[in-house]
């Protein structure tokens, strides 16, 4: 369970981070706020522990210091009597093992180095001898000044127990024998140590304290700024929307709120000018829908004419026969180029509706590249159909469908240089695709958007085989998203261009892919 929760955590803890900038701001300063409480923390803890040691070692050397002076003073006034070492040591130790159990410390009384066998160490019950670090032994065979160090106090028995702890060594010599012994004296530090203990808890719960609050401070303080700001994405995705009356709220006089009144600013000429744009976008609509209804009466009218002079060519002179056939290829023409503005017009009004069946792309290519063959013939191109051997159905429009390809096809023979023209049908349970490539000019980079932009051409001094109006490719792309399809394209310089169809099987399934790859695979084979 813990495996499939923690990677959703982090996921999320991710997403925060990267979505909310009060989440960063407060989790910086935090962070930022916890460096500087440990740092301040760690310094405060080494000053209180050093004042502590300092303190301490001060009066438990001067305390040891008292002590083996006092031994001294004992041992001078010794040195009449006849008692042997081993009591005059008992009788000077014993009573500094008394007193050091009422004011808590213990002693011990050895010879300087290591530890002797023999018996002649003295030394408080319960008293771990291990506590008395070798270096400080060692120290007193070259040297009979005082010295501390800090260890850690062994307590034997049953129950051993550590404290940490300094221990004093100052040397001593017995009348009764002449030989030098050591007086060690072992102060525990576990009240200093109880002190540093509560004086980190406390630090650290003032830490923790301090942290909780500068993060709220902060939250709070950045939500003022932040808050502002979020509405602004608000607004701004609702006139994004089209929502385009939306304003921010002013409030006072500050940055944020001289902020709102430019953005409001900014809105106001953003809807002026666009109401000025889709006005001028309506006119030029119904212009386009107007001149073009309004031509049909006469073009009708030259039609008649032309094909009157067109019939009675046989009778004219050469010039007047040439001069009649062009005039009946540019009224062609200009028929063609009338019914795609009126077809755009439509587009532009809302008005194209659909009527659909179960269409077979199969057949509609094959009729498409019988339709075409004669114009690929003049081109010197080939036409090459790689179909399934089933139907490839599609819930389509038949006479949309078969305009989008026979504009494709048109479109890679105008620009194939003699080459072959490949067109791809294939389809998978969701969607059905026809793909038309080429082997010509191609497309240099950024022209497959601008491929499908009105009266928009590659190369304007080229000139059209099929005697197109330059709206073709716009058409084909609004029937495509009539249908909810996609149409794209891909091209290279110098390898040619593919053009993609694709289409759901049922009108209305959100498209999701494409059985047809948009990069022909020959041309990934180069890269």
């Amino acid at each position: 369970m813990s495996g499939r929760t923690l990677p959703t955590a982090v996921r999320r803890g991710l997403t925060l981070w990267r979505r909310s900038i009060q989440a960063r701001v407060v989790l910086s300063t935090v962070l930022l706020s916890a460096l500087v409480l440990i740092g301040v923390g760690w310094f405060l803890l080494q000053q209180t522990r050093d004042g502590l040691l300092d303190h301490r070692v001060t009066a438990v050397v001067a305390e040891a210091n008292e002590e083996t002076r006092s031994a001294r003073l004992a041992l001078e006034g010794a040195l009449g009597t006849d008692l042997d070492a081993s009591t005059q040591r008992t009788e000077l130790v014993n009573p500094i093992i008394e007193r050091g159990a009422v004011r808590g410390f213990s002693v011990a009384l050895m010879k300087p180095g290591p530890e002797q066998s023999g018996g002649t160490s003295i030394f408080s019950p319960g008293l771990d001898l291990s506590s008395i670090p070798d270096s400080l032994r060692e120290h007193f065979v070259d040297h009979t000044t005082t010295a501390r160090t800090f260890t850690q106090i062994n307590a034997g028995g049953a129950h051993p127990e550590s404290v940490p702890g300094v221990v004093v060594g100052s040397t001593i010599r017995l009348p009764a024998d002449g030989s030098v012994y050591t007086l060690y004296y072992l102060f525990p530090l576990d009240e200093e140590q109880e002190t540093l203990n509560l004086v980190t808890r406390s630090l650290a719960t003032a830490a923790g304290v301090l942290l909780v609050l500068v993060a709220g401070l902060t939250w709070l303080v950045t939500r003022q700024v932040v808050t502002p700001v979020r509405m602004a994405r608000e607004v701004a995705e609702r006139l994004a929307a089209g929502q385009l009356q939306e304003r921010l709220r002013v409030r006072g006089e500050d940055d944020l709120a001289r902020l709102a009144t430019s953005f409001n600013q900014m809105a106001s000429n953003l809807q002026r000018q666009i109401r000025q744009l889709e006005e001028l976008s309506r006119v030029q609509r119904r212009f386009v829908s107007d001149v073009s209804h309004e031509l049909r009466t006469p073009l009708t009218t030259v039609r008649m004419a032309s094909d009157v002079i067109h019939d009675a060519k046989q009778g004219l002179d050469p010039v007047t026969a040439r001069a009649a056939e062009l005039l009946q290829t540019e009224l062609d023409r200009f028929e063609t180029l009338l019914t795609d503005l009126l077809e755009i017009s439509r587009f532009d009004a809302g008005a194209a509706v659909l009527d659909p069946e179960d269409v077979n792309l199969v057949d509609v290519v094959h009729r498409v590249v019988e339709s075409s063959r004669l114009l690929a013939d003049q081109r010197g191109s080939t036409l090459i159909v790689r179909a399934p051997d089933e139907p490839c159905l599609a819930e389509a429009d038949v006479r949309r469908i078969e305009r989008i390809v026979r504009n494709l096809v048109g479109n890679a023979i105008d620009h194939a240089e003699s080459g072959d023209v490949l067109i791809i049908v294939a389809h998978d349970d969701q969607a059905a695709s026809v793909a038309v490539r080429d082997y010509g000019v191609g497309l240099a980079p950024g022209e497959s958007a601008m491929v499908f932009n009105r009266f928009w051409r590659a190369d304007p001094a080229r000139a059209r085989s099929t005697g197109g109006t330059g709206l073709g490719l716009s058409i084909a792309l609004e029937d495509a998203h009539l249908h909810g399809g996609w149409l794209q394209a891909w091209g290279r310089p110098g390898e040619g261009s593919q053009f993609r169809l694709t289409l759901s099987r049922h009108l209305g399934q959100p498209l999701r892919h494409s059985p047809i790859p948009l990069v022909p695979t020959d041309a990934e084979e180069k890269v």
